[in-house]
């Protein structure tokens, strides 16, 4: 009899309790706007930090919830340059003294071939 009562089920894979005596997790919704207009609701837990933007489900773009504001853009570093690089190393003095020495060799290579 145990056999025909799982026969044709697979174990572990439904379950088979109702959803009448259990609470379900406190949750949260946030509306979101994207670009071209398309909103949508997200359902987040009620502990969850909720993000100021979100992927737009049907075009993609980048969706900013309705209750916020826009998020500020980060102060980034602005990017070192070689001569930035080069001053860190050396004075404006040694660069001098090695344009110096380079043209003197140049020269002295020119001199010889002449």
């Amino acid at each position: 009899m145990a056999e025909r009562a799982l026969r044709g089920t697979r174990l572990g894979a439904t379950s088979y309790e109702n959803d009448r005596n259990t609470d379900l997790a406190p949750r949260q919704e946030v509306d979101y706007t994207c670009t071209k207009g398309h909103r949508f609701t997200v359902t987040l837990a009620a502990e969850a930090e909720v993000p100021m933007t979100w992927e737009c489900r049907s075009c993609g773009a980048m969706a900013l919830r309705v209750d916020g504001e826009l998020p500020q853009a980060k102060k980034g570093k602005a990017p070192r340059t070689h001569w930035d690089m080069l001053m860190e190393r050396r004075t404006v003095e040694d660069l001098e003294e090695v344009l110096a020495e380079r043209l003197a060799i140049l020269r002295a290579g020119r001199r010889k071939s002449a």
